[in-house]
């Protein structure tokens, strides 16, 4: 109600003035009173009635005053096509701090494009009488350069690396930080963006200044392009301002091109900054762009920023492998081991894509470096993917690990021959130098957690050599020596509750179960039971049992009796959006079967939909009659 009083006080107030305005007009002398004197009368009359019913809005600079006059000045400088002939219109004509700005910007622009960048150092440029004259002028009339000149003359002399306490430098600095407030919001993009890398406290000072404004003002912003340049460039932003900026870029993702999309994703992803929303809305708008924008960089491009956050999109991840199927083969090398390590990241893998990067190996092997061949078996162990060829592409394969396996670094090495014994591919050459204990002293250095990582890790290779190559080294006394390294997880929900379910089949007799086993194989077994022919839980504490670290007791398995071991499996255990394990879990059954287990998986999605205690109980008998049956049958 106030607002509005006030409002229409004011337009009575202008009415008012006016007429008296005028009234004072007719009785001067006719020299005075001209159209100009009426023309500011009745410019501010509008004035004041539009700040007084708009409120806080912020004028928008005259447009009128950042159109250059045509000087001979100006001419030549837009004629000059090199760096010399900027220089010599300046000492020929001279100007104001205007056109000096205008006169260093496109000389240095000249520069760039005829050297790629300054040769000569920022003292041998000012011994320059002429570029010295100029910079001079442009120091002593810096307040009347416009605000775009005056940020364009601040990124040229950071160009040029003039030192941080030249006089021309400060000048123009400082002239910036007293204009902050009436810069517009592209000027204060332009700052960010350019100045995120500074590290000068007076260019801190204007970065830091310029996204102030900026969390004040980001109402004011209304183009896509500027909310890309904030956001590739936020690394200095605070968090309230880049949730608005989100925010900003919700609105109008509509707007985005695909490179701009690309750019944000990609500006995103370095700064380890996951905006779920934000991905998604891009995700959408990117579907809906043509093929004929989406090309193989951005491809490349998006594949690792959403690899690195790891943040899942199935329909896209399609579109783009629909796209990226038919150039596979003309990519490089490098572009094929990022795309397939940005798809393990994501855990998705999708068959035609990969059995055409296996292809492009077989094919282009020569092209590929030792580093990107491991890249590739890594990630083709994470998603257990086997070539529908691997007869021509594991020798290949073999043919270079032979020679260079042993020049690459412990944990790479570690790596490699783990990921070639998930995809059964490890020769025991492979694996014997690896157990030796100079290569072990070599995995204790750095963080614990990634120590225990890489000894669990040699577990599981040790217990390949043990179980898929016996007879070829006495892997016992080296499964006991990495056996100090084994550790246990906090059990899940899962676990936990899986083990309620089969306490209370086996009614509770400890005698019978063993819940959350370490065993000497590296691998955790979530439940283990021993049962006769007629499927029941007997009494196995007395039962030898070498997959521990005790070895349980000394008597032999009963005729007809079978260790059945519950593998309890996550959602996190399988490929994106598929029933399909990951690497690590196939090689774990595997190894457990070797050692004599019938496995029981009980998968999260199976699981969580038992909800009765009866409901579970029948559901663990079933899976055991079933896994028996199935090992009987073999």
């Amino acid at each position: 109600m106030a607002g509005r009083l006030l409002g229409r006080y004011a337009r009575l107030l202008c009415r008012v003035s006016s007429q008296a305005t005028a009234t004072t007009a007719a009785r001067l002398p006719p020299p005075v009173v001209g159209a100009s004197a009426v023309q500011k009368a009745q410019g501010w009359h509008w004035v004041t009635e539009r700040s007084m019913c708009e409120g806080r809005t912020i004028p928008q600079e005259d447009s009128s005053e950042e159109v250059p006059t045509s000087s001979p000045l100006n001419v030549l400088i837009d004629k000059a096509v090199k760096p010399e002939s900027v220089l010599e219109a300046w000492k020929l004509l001279g100007g104001n701090g205007q056109q000096a700005a205008t006169a260093l910007l496109k000389w240095s622009l000249l520069m760039f494009r005829l050297n790629g960048n300054f040769k000569k150092t920022p003292s041998e440029l000012e011994t320059d009488p002429r570029l010295k004259d100029l910079m001079q002028t442009l120091s002593k009339e810096v307040n009347s350069v416009w605000n775009g000149s005056l940020i364009a003359a601040l990124r040229t002399l950071w160009r040029m690396q003039i030192p941080d306490n030249n006089p021309v430098l400060n000048s123009v600095q400082t002239e910036i930080l007293w204009r902050m407030r009436r810069l517009s919001y592209k000027h204060l993009s332009f700052l960010a963006d350019w100045g995120a890398n500074r590290k000068n406290q007076q260019d801190l000072a204007i970065v830091h200044a310029a996204l102030k404004q900026l969390e004040l003002r980001w109402t004011e912003i209304n183009e896509a392009k500027t909310i890309c340049t904030l956001l590739a460039s936020g690394k200095r932003m605070s968090p309230s301002l880049l949730g608005k900026l989100e925010d900003k870029a919700l609105e109008l993702g509509d707007k985005f091109s695909a490179e701009e999309i690309r750019r944000i994703c990609v500006s995103l992803a370095t700064q380890n900054h996951r905006s779920v929303p934000l991905f998604r809305a891009l995700s959408y708008h990117l579907l809906q762009r043509p093929s004929a924008e989406l090309t193989t960089p951005l491809i490349m491009d998006i594949a690792f920023a959403y690899g690195k956050l790891g943040f899942s999109q199935i329909q896209l991840f399609q579109r783009m492998a629909s796209e990226l199927l038919p150039r596979v083969p003309g990519l490089s090398s490098t572009d094929v081991t990022r795309c397939a390590k940005s798809f393990g990241f994501l855990k998705w893998l999708h068959i035609p894509v990969f059995e055409a990067f296996a292809q492009h190996y077989s094919k282009k092997s020569e092209t590929y470096s030792v580093p990107q061949l491991c890249s590739l078996l890594l990630t083709f162990a994470r998603l257990n993917f086997q070539p529908s060829k691997g007869e021509e592409f594991y020798p290949k394969v073999h043919a270079v690990l032979e020679d260079s396996l042993s020049d690459l670094g412990p944990f790479l090495q570690t790596d490699v021959v783990w990921s070639l014994c998930v995809l059964q591919q490890a020769k025991p050459q492979y694996i014997i130098p690896l157990l030796q204990e100079s290569h072990i002293s070599k995995l204790s250095d750095g963080p614990t957690s990634r120590t225990e990582g890489y000894h669990q890790k040699l577990l599981h290779i040790a217990t390949t050599l043990l179980l898929e190559h016996p007879g070829s080294l006495d892997s016992s006394s080296s499964l006991k020596d990495l056996l100090v390294w084994t550790r246990s997880s906090p059990a899940s929900n899962l676990q936990s509750t899986l083990g309620e379910a089969l306490q209370t089949l086996v009614e509770g007799r400890p005698e019978a179960l063993l819940t959350g086993i370490d065993t000497v194989y590296g691998w955790t077994i979530d439940g283990e039971l021993v049962v006769d022919c007629d499927n029941k839980p007997i009494d196995m504490s007395e039962l030898n049992a070498p997959h521990l670290r005790s070895e349980g007791g000394d008597q032999d398995l009963p005729a007809g009796a079978r260790r059945i071991a519950f593998i309890a499996l996550e959602f996190q255990n399988y490929c994106s959006k598929s029933k399909d394990l990951l690497g690590r879990f196939v090689m774990m059954k595997r190894h457990l079967q070797l050692a004599g287990f019938i496995t029981v998986e009980v998968p999260y999605y199976e699981w969580l939909e038992l909800k009765a205690e009866r409901q579970k109980l029948a559901y663990l008998k079933d899976k055991i009659g079933k896994a028996v049956a199935e090992d009987m049958a073999k």
